[in-house]
């Protein structure tokens, strides 16, 4: 107990915790994150204060925020196309949410000038 309190006290440790965690995540990635911290003996704190958990937490959210920004964006432009062209059938819907966001912002923004389904066929045409 009395070597985990001066370890704590050298400057590096915190880094070396960081190099401990890595490993472990990269050798065992079917491991849960206690079964990781028992092998490398940190503490699940330790582990989810290192460096590589905080980026891979930030990768997540990254990633999670991004999708969720689509799918939004996709249940917007569907509603209105839905008004402006009627029902849409399943191959145009799935077309549409498979868009990228960018994608996506585009067709809401040609949403104006899209009277009917030729109109939206044609968007789909000109982006091949």
């Amino acid at each position: 107990m009395r070597q985990q309190a001066a370890a704590k006290s050298i400057p590096w440790t915190a880094e070396l915790d960081d190099v401990i965690a890595a490993i472990l995540v990269t050798r065992f990635p079917t491991r849960s994150i206690p079964e990781v911290c028992a092998m490398g003996g940190i503490t699940v704190e330790d582990f989810t204060q290192s460096r590589i958990y905080k980026e891979i937490v930030g990768i997540g959210f990254a990633e999670g925020e991004a999708r969720g920004k689509a799918i939004g964006e996709a249940r917007v432009t569907l509603r209105l196309l839905s008004r402006r062209c009627g029902p849409l059938n399943a191959d145009t819907t799935a077309q549409i949410e498979a868009l990228p966001l960018e994608q996506l912002e585009a067709l809401a923004e040609a949403l104006l000038d899209i009277q009917g389904p030729d109109d939206l066929a044609a968007w789909f045409a000109a982006l091949s």
